[in-house]
Order: structure tokens, then sequence, then C-alpha cells
């Protein structure tokens, strides 16, 4: 009988370092669409109230 090693974990190629900067960018902007969105849906008293203007919220979006 066979066994499989489940502990062991083979290299990942060189690609594997590309696809895992695309995947956390996708996420990074997935995450600041949905602040802007979020942000965009309140009123301009709403954002005062939060210190933000309507122009605010894209530096808060990108996290600058």
């Amino acid at each position: 009988m066979s066994t499989i090693d489940t502990l062991h974990t083979a290299a990942l190629p060189r690609h594997s370092n590309l696809f895992s900067r695309m995947l956390s960018a996708a996420s990074e902007w997935n995450s600041a669409r949905a602040t802007r969105d979020a942000l965009a849906r309140l009123s301009d008293r709403e954002l005062t109230d939060i210190g933000l203007t309507r122009s605010d919220i894209e530096r808060v979006a990108r996290g600058r």
C-alpha cells in the first residue's frame, strides 16, 4: 500500500509570487471600492459628523 506525504509541501513556482501579488492588488482594489461606495452613500451631514467631505472620499478609500 502506498502512502501520501501530506506534510511535505513542494516548492512553489516563481509565477506564484506574481499571482499572490495580483490577488493582493485585487483584494485591495475591492476593499477601496467598498469603502468608496459606503462613504458615497452617506449624506453630507453624516460625512461632516465623521470629519470628512465628499472630496476626502477617494483619499480615505485608498488609505492615504
